[in-house]
């Protein structure tokens, strides 16, 4: 379509999506307003709860999963005009004037009027799309095989609490080799590479009605505040607090 942006959206899914690993020219958004929505992309898992969205630069192979009753929209972006956005797959928090902007565009005639209202509301949306602030919500995924072993290994069983001394073990590899090539490849520790993985999978489990008592236990922690703790530390607030500023008017 020869327009800059292009729009559009799937009112409440009860059954879920799941889209195999494409890839687009152009650059997309896809804004989660109800339920949450998985996408692997860029050597990494992306989580998209509600008021989050994630931004997939175009030519970049990519899936989509979300299970249970998910309202997601999408946007399609022309290279040439999102220049000013970020050339990696990140995660953007979505203000409430940036959502209903998104919530419009999606209405617009596909072939809006560029020098119209339509035209002057691309325009604007675009400008607020590069200023959204970036969301850590995406787990690394590392290339090295062994590393993503363990990977899957905790991805399958979040509650393993195995330490990193504990992983080289089972994986024959030093734990100073094992940390050295963790760090090169995800940018992270050991340990803060497990939190994001907790912190995902709490996501996750919270917006499907799980309590944070349950999800607590889920990943192994002694008891609830600990868990919480452990997520305002990284968050910057508690999950109740978090996904509740994430919520829409009914």
């Amino acid at each position: 379509m020869p327009r800059a942006v292009v729009a559009g959206g799937a009112a409440i899914v009860t059954k879920g999506i799941e889209l195999a690993v494409h890839s687009h020219r152009k650059a997309q958004l896809l804004l989660t307003v109800r339920g949450i929505i998985t996408c692997e992309a860029d050597k990494g898992v992306w989580i998209v709860p509600p008021r989050c969205a994630v931004w997939i630069p175009g030519n970049l192979p990519h899936s989509m999963t979300a299970a249970g009753e998910v309202e997601v929209y999408w946007l399609f972006v022309e290279p040439d005009a999102a220049s000013a956005l970020p050339r990696q797959c990140c995660t953007l928090s979505i203000s409430p004037l940036l959502e209903h902007l998104l919530l419009h565009v999606t209405e617009m005639p596909v072939l809006y009027d560029i020098d119209g209202a339509d035209g002057r509301i691309a325009t604007v949306l675009l400008d607020q799309l590069s200023r959204a602030p970036v969301d850590k919500l995406n787990f690394p995924m590392p290339a090295d095989t062994k590393l993503r072993k363990i990977a899957a290994a905790l991805m399958a069983d979040p509650s393993d609490r195995a330490t990193m001394d504990e992983w080289s073990q089972r994986t024959s590899i030093a734990p100073r080799t094992l940390a050295r090539i963790l760090q090169r490849e995800t940018g992270m520790s050991f340990g803060r590479w497990r939190q994001q993985l907790h912190i995902l999978f709490a996501l996750r489990r919270l917006t499907q009605g799980a309590s944070v008592q349950a999800v607590a236990v889920e990943l192994g922690y002694e008891g609830a505040s600990a868990f919480v703790t452990m997520f305002r530390k990284a968050m910057g607030k508690p999950p109740a607090r978090y996904l509740a500023e994430r919520q829409i008017d009914s």
